[in-house]
């Protein structure tokens, strides 16, 4: 296999100095500290990491809360409210997300210009400070933050307002801001950003999500803590931070989801963030997802208990998967969770830990192989890994397929969920969610009479597949059953702008687009992609499916509303499931001459 090159990797002539970023970030540090608020005045300590030992040496277990409100008002008052109603039944709220709007990665001076999404935007310094004084409860700024063009600024804010968890460094490596396409000057911030927060007197977190970075694309989930210990090299070793990693949106399997958990604690010292909830397995039954939820909150519970690694449980309200939730469902999945963590006791009896560390020990061992393959092979290609701006900026390039496929720890196959002429490795340790991927698509695909599989394949279609933002589940989907149905799959990329669908379908002469979408952008995406298909004179369908929500413009609301007929309207084929897509597709086939 063709190895890598500092030349194609990063061609420009001149990068900006890692000495001189850091130099920038740690003399700003001279001027910004974390300021005092609530949650480190109630529990006398100068960080949230001091406050998280604290509560590991306790044996106790913490609960994270995410709130996703467009309103400023009425994210605060639903700090105020739902650690109110949970202290008042004699629990505890640890620590608060928030979800930021994807616009606020952006500089403040080009935001208002840029696409917006569903989420919260701080349009001020004293945004971020009127959360963070809202309750004692720690604030956590997990995303768009760290990792983004307004890295500096919105780090800035947030240390100022006494946040010490900062993120998501994760993201850095996925996430692109549409329509800004210059990751130098990205890198560059999130490099003095990282030395900013190093530089600060008091230990601030460097939450990375795992789900959100290249963990997510590993088909082994050994790469995923290798990502760990990479990121552990730049933030802690290079830079001087403290990076604390999250995981669990997509960990659906008890043994692996525990022994990941127990892999982390073996592999770093630093308190993690939070175990986010398992989204994966919600579905629309309100009922049934409170089985979901308590499936993967025991597994949570106990693996705390039994190796504390700090971090935070996500008790996902069991409306997740119908709508943003609201404030009532925050508390009533908090009420359920600290009732679990109390019946819990005992359990820890039933567990097969010596199973569950065999798995740990796979990890690590595999991890520490992908971690020293990967600085290994940059360093080969002239990458200086001592750089962190150099590091950080070849691995985004690179991106997780490519590394996993030139140094992933396990042997060499062909990959079913990709072209054949790709080579992947066989996973030591599976990554449950591409493993239930391959199933669903094969599952879907049999799910057709075999003349409506055969009509699709002789039609020989081209597709282009995208997706709109970092969520890139969907469209992994998408191709796994187009390329069942030996579907031509041409890849437009993640968090793609339409310009660049359009012309890659173009291209590539693609009989429709696949588009798969998730943060609340569906109607203008089409929009856009509409004006630039005509701009090159393509008419082909295009398939949309995903979250098909938006705010609309001018609305007083912060919830987004559903757009499906407006999408239809634009003429695009609405796909509330991949079957949609299939039984047009099968129309297509059918509807061909000869």
């Amino acid at each position: 296999m063709p190895g890598l090159d500092r030349g194609q990797i990063l061609p420009e002539p001149e990068l900006p100095e890692a000495a001189e970023l850091l130099a920038e970030g740690r003399r700003l540090a001279q001027t910004v500290t974390v300021g005092t608020c609530p949650f480190l005045e109630t529990y006398g300590v100068r960080s949230e990491s001091e406050y998280k030992r604290q509560r590991m040496a306790e044996g106790q277990v913490m609960l994270h809360a995410q709130v996703g409100y467009r309103s400023l008002a009425k994210t605060r008052g639903a700090y105020a409210e739902i650690y109110e109603r949970v202290a008042a039944a004699g629990y505890r709220v640890d620590r608060y997300g928030i979800c930021l709007d994807w616009s606020m990665g952006y500089p403040a001076s080009r935001r208002a210009d840029m696409p917006r999404g569903t989420g919260l935007i701080l349009h001020e310094p004293e945004d971020f400070a009127a959360l963070t004084q809202a309750a004692p409860v720690a604030a956590h700024f997990g995303d768009l933050v760290i990792g983004t063009p307004a890295a500096v600024e919105n780090t800035t804010a947030a240390l100022a307002a006494g946040a010490t968890s900062i993120g998501n460094i994760g993201q850095y490596f996925t996430f692109r801001q549409p329509g800004w396409g210059d990751d130098v000057a990205t890198t560059a911030e999130t490099v003095k950003a990282l030395a900013l927060c190093a530089a600060q007197p008091v230990e601030v977190l460097i939450h990375s999500n795992l789900d959100d970075g290249f963990a997510a694309l590993f088909c082994d989930m050994a790469c995923g803590i290798g990502a760990v210990l990479i990121e552990r090299t730049i933030v802690d070793e290079l830079i001087g931070g403290r990076v604390s990693h999250c995981y669990g949106h997509t960990f659906s399997d008890p043994l692996t989801r525990l022994a990941f958990q127990r892999a982390l604690a073996r592999v770093t010292e630093t308190p993690g963030s939070m175990v986010y909830g398992n989204t994966t397995i919600f579905v629309a039954n309100e009922v049934e997802n409170y089985a979901n939820l308590a499936s993967y909150l025991l597994v949570d519970v106990v693996g705390q208990r039994t190796r504390p690694t700090g971090h935070g449980l996500n008790p996902v309200p069991v409306t997740e998967a119908l709508h943003i939730p609201e404030i009532d469902e925050i508390v009533d999945a908090h009420l359920f969770a600290n009732r679990l963590i109390q019946q819990a006791e005992g359990y820890e009896a039933l567990f097969d830990f010596e199973a569950a560390d065999r798995v740990a020990d796979r990890l690590v061992e595999g991890g520490q192989r992908f971690k020293e393959r990967v600085l290994n092979g940059l360093a080969e290609a002239g990458i200086d890994t001592g750089n962190p701006f150099e590091l950080l900026l070849a691995m985004r390039r690179i991106g997780a397929r490519r590394l996993e496929e030139l140094f992933g720890p396990g042997e060499r196959r062909e990959d079913q969920l990709r072209q054949a002429t790709v080579v992947a490795r066989v996973p030591l340790v599976p990554a449950t969610t591409v493993a239930a991927l391959e199933a669903r698509g094969e599952g879907l695909v049999d799910s057709l009479d075999r003349p409506e599989q055969e009509a699709v394949r002789q039609a020989e279609f081209t597709a282009c597949a995208t997706c709109t933002d970092v969520h890139e589940y969907g469209k992994l989907l998408v191709e796994a059953v187009l390329r069942r149905l030996d579907v031509e799959v041409v890849d437009a990329g993640v968090s793609a702008d339409p310009d660049v669908v359009a012309e890659r379908a173009a291209e590539a002469e693609a009989d429709f687009i696949a588009v798969s979408t998730y943060s609340g952008v569906a109607l203008t995406y089409l929009q856009d992609l509409r004006q630039e298909m005509a701009q090159v004179g393509l008419d082909v369908p295009i398939f949309i499916g995903g979250k098909l929500n938006q705010i609309p413009d001018g609305s007083t609301s912060s919830m987004p509303v559903d757009v499906s007929d407006d999408l239809r309207a634009l003429g695009a084929v609405v796909c509330h499931q991949v079957e949609d897509m299939l039984a047009h597709l099968v129309h297509m086939a059918q509807e061909q001459p000869g």
